[in-house]
């Protein structure tokens, strides 16, 4: 008998062995975080989208709260919850050259009103949650003030803030393709998701969101900064790949050049690259000359992410898109299959 109990133990071992670690529970409705800007004055279709980012809000002049661009445009987008209830309307703090974070976090005081004036802003504007855009600790590349303290100071504000809003508001962030600037392991229990700003990753004659490495790539792939933010601490289901409404030009056309501006160009080569999954555009000597995405760069993004178990795509930004709403309906339906 103990025989029998011996080898049944060593086979239930022997399974547990084999199983490796769980897989990780997929999302079974695909989160779709559609950036909206104040300066836009487009209104959403809430259909093909469950997350609204309100851009931007600001660190104010005295260190101490929130300062919103165009607060009745908020206003008029916060109440689209009316005509879709399970929408979740965030307002983003921050930006590229948005500064003041780094003076407002040093301080225990100062941290501390900031985020006693997020809750103030997501009650009066009734949003269900704040997400930082601090474009990014430790750096002044945006020509904004930066300290070496950053790193420590975001994690303590990201705790301040969650401890401010509670349990029930959404606490996200924006964060850098390559996870630099942020200590995410440290940060984690605090937040519900990360938003990975998968472009802007390289420039003509290079792609600028290739899902994956190629002979066009100069920077990372979308598939290598999902893999360095799993491993700086922040799991598969936590994030959602940032998918960009507008490419990059050179020679005649302009730096950012929205998708709907892309499909209306004339005496370019549209072309594929099998390698990236990426469509891009070339001059007549074949250089790339536009990068940007497509339905078909898309639709191949969505299925990464069902298949990584992710918890869905982000995308700056809505305005980007064409008439139709041709890239809207394409990350929307990509997750809904």
């Amino acid at each position: 008998m103990k025989r029998f109990i011996l080898l049944g133990m060593l086979a239930c071992f022997c399974m547990f062995l084999c199983a490796g670690e769980p897989d990780l529970p997929k999302p079974s409705n695909p989160y779709v975080v559609a950036y909206v800007t104040s300066g836009s004055k487009i209104i959403p279709d809430v259909r093909y989208i469950t997350h609204l980012n309100y851009a931007f809000g600001h660190v104010n002049d005295r260190f101490d709260g929130v300062k919103i661009d165009n607060e009745s445009r908020l206003s008029e987008l916060s109440k689209l919850k009316e005509q879709s209830p399970s929408l979740k309307v965030l307002i983003s703090i921050g930006g590229w050259g948005s500064g003041r974070f780094s003076e407002m976090a040093a301080k225990e005081t100062t941290r501390n009103q900031f985020a006693a004036d997020c809750k103030r802003v997501a009650d009066q504007f009734n949003l269900d949650g704040i997400d930082i855009d601090w474009e990014y600790p430790g750096s002044s590349a945006a020509g904004i003030s930066s300290s070496a303290d950053d790193w420590e100071n975001y994690t303590l504000l990201m705790q301040a803030i969650r401890k401010a809003i509670g349990p029930d508001k959404l606490l996200t962030l924006a964060s850098q393709a390559g996870a630099r600037f942020i200590d995410f392991a440290a940060i984690e229990p605090v937040i519900d998701f990360v938003n990975i700003m998968t472009y802007d990753m390289g420039r003509p004659p290079a792609h600028h969101a290739p899902l994956y490495q190629s002979y066009l790539t100069r920077g990372l792939s979308v598939d290598e900064a999902v893999a360095a933010h799993v491993k700086a601490g922040i799991p598969l289901n936590k994030l959602t790949m940032g998918m960009p409404f507008y490419g990059h030009g050179k020679e005649y056309l302009p730096d950012f050049i929205d998708y709907k501006d892309i499909m209306n160009l004339s005496g370019y080569e549209w072309k594929w690259d099998d390698q990236a999954q990426a469509p891009y555009a070339t001059n007549g000597k074949g250089i790339l000359v536009c990068t940007y995405d497509d339905p078909r760069s898309i639709a191949l993004k969505c299925n990464y992410i069902i298949e990584k178990g992710m918890l869905g795509a982000m995308y700056w930004e809505y305005d980007g898109d064409d008439a139709s709403g041709t890239l809207r309906k394409a990350v929307f339906e990509g997750l809904n299959k």
